[in-house]
């Protein structure tokens, strides 16, 4: 029986996705909801649904309980798809918008 953690969200709208992010890198399936940033955030790392049909959000947790081995799939992809993010490449790169704005 799975006794561990699953992060899910119900948000119908989030600025950027960091809690996703979060859940991943402390190894956390992540369940989220398809809209605004999340998914570009989340990319195949976790499982996505519509934050209004709540049954998919079940179905998916059931999911989740039912396959050890997707559990394990997401963990590892999440893991995975946190390298892309990091304080000191999002600082680069806004300072790379910051010199293209001002030239």
């Amino acid at each position: 029986m799975f006794y561990g953690y699953v992060y899910h969200s119900l948000s119908l709208y989030e600025g950027f996705g960091i809690p996703p992010l979060e859940a991943m890198s402390c190894g956390t399936p992540v369940i989220a909801s398809n809209c605004s940033s999340i998914p570009e955030v989340v990319g195949d790392a976790g499982l996505l649904f519509n934050p209004r049909e709540i049954r998919e959000l079940a179905d998916l947790l059931i999911l989740l309980l039912e396959s050890p081995g997707e559990r394990d799939r997401l963990i590892e992809k999440g893991y995975q798809r946190t390298k892309r993010f990091s304080w000191d490449r999002t600082a680069a790169e806004t300072m790379n918008v910051y010199r293209s704005v001002s030239q």
